[in-house]
């Protein structure tokens, strides 16, 4: 029997690895993030756990003892915690006088619609010949059985849903209650965990899987809050230029839908823009959709650029593999595209430039 060559012998390996690392994330991944969440949370606290864990000590019966690292590390967690609950409280203050003031305004803008509508219905009468108040009294019957509809379909909705509801919310409750306590048993475990990794068989592999998955998800969340920073500044700034009242809430609501793959930015501004332009409100329609223009252009440029500089992947690959992961994982796809490709060429690069694949 002929042996592979070695052209064949490569491709086999990427094929291997390939597929493991595939199955790692499609049918592995899923059962232990609570405890990866836990375990990069812990390593960010490390440093500063230890250094309290050396300066609180204290003599109990003659022996010298130190405060423990779970209880150092969850109240640095709950303190960080309570932090970013207030300033986000603070900083929502804004959008919440917003939300008021739109709220006071929704009847105003209700018999705005009301009386455009009308009005538009009336010049189809006249034009097409028909009874004067026909249209009108047809549109009123529609809005009402629609009404009905939509109200039933909510309660409807609202009944069937709410179990579903209520097992999501203590899906999240138990998640993050076994993220809080997997966060304390691995700060007071850490030492022993680094020491069975370093013994274990597959060390390399261990170490090369956690270096790029920590990699990858601090340029993607890096990349994520640059990009909506960027986009809600760009859009508050421009509503703002041109009058609208509610450029702080719509900037911040268009710069969140910016980090949803199935929303941004096109969600408000396109239908908005197309609106104005159809209100022959040149200026103001062009405005938006050049606002929609360099969101896109803003978000196409940056986010390969932002994550590939720190991943060591060009903006092509990066872009590639944000793709490929999006079609075989979903919305997650976009983190763990490129951390798949790095993790697939370091193994093959570990097993076949060390000469372990002969």
């Amino acid at each position: 029997m002929v042996k592979p060559g070695r052209k064949l012998k490569k491709i086999i390996l990427i094929a291997g690895i390939t597929g493991a690392v595939y199955g790692g994330f499609r049918y592995l991944l899923p059962l232990v993030v609570p405890f990866l969440f836990a375990y990069g949370t812990a390593l960010w606290l490390r440093p500063s756990v230890r250094y309290l864990e050396r300066r609180f000590v204290f003599s109990f019966r003659g022996k010298t003892c130190h405060v423990p690292a779970a209880i150092i590390g969850g109240t640095e967690l709950i303190l960080l915690g309570t932090v970013i609950g207030v300033l986000l409280l603070a900083g929502s203050a804004r959008v919440f006088e917003q939300m008021k003031q739109l709220a006071a305004d929704f009847p105003r803008f209700l018999f705005w619609l009301d009386t455009k509508i009308t009005g538009i219905l009336g010049n189809l009468e006249e034009a097409f010949g028909f009874k004067s108040g026909v249209l009108i009294l047809f549109f009123q019957n529609a809005a009402k059985n629609l009404k009905e509809t939509a109200g039933r379909s909510a309660m409807s909705g609202i009944m069937n849903n709410s179990v579903s509801a209520l097992k999501r919310a203590a899906e999240a409750a138990a998640f993050f209650i076994i993220y809080f306590v997997a966060v304390l048993l691995i700060l007071q475990e850490m030492d022993d965990l680094r020491e069975r990794k370093s013994r274990s068989l597959f060390h390399r592999e261990f170490s090369l899987a956690g270096r790029r998955m920590t990699t990858v998800g601090t340029a993607w969340l890096r990349a994520q809050a640059i990009l909506m920073v960027i986009t809600a500044t760009l859009c508050t700034a421009v509503l703002f230029l041109t009058g609208n009242p509610y450029s702080f809430l719509l900037g911040i609501g268009i710069g969140l839908l910016d980090a949803l793959p199935f929303f941004g930015t096109g969600t408000v501004l396109i239908p908005w823009g197309l609106i104005l332009l159809i209100k022959k409100q040149w200026s103001r329609g062009a405005v938006i959709v050049g606002l929609y223009a360099a969101c896109c252009t803003i978000r196409e440029i940056l986010e390969p650029r932002i994550m590939g500089n720190h991943m060591g992947l060009s903006p092509l690959e990066t872009f590639v593999s944000m793709y490929v992961g999006f079609r075989l994982f979903g919305l997650w796809g976009f983190l763990l595209g490129p951390v798949g490709l790095l993790i697939v060429e370091d193994l093959v690069e570990l097993y076949w430039e060390a000469g372990e694949i002969h």
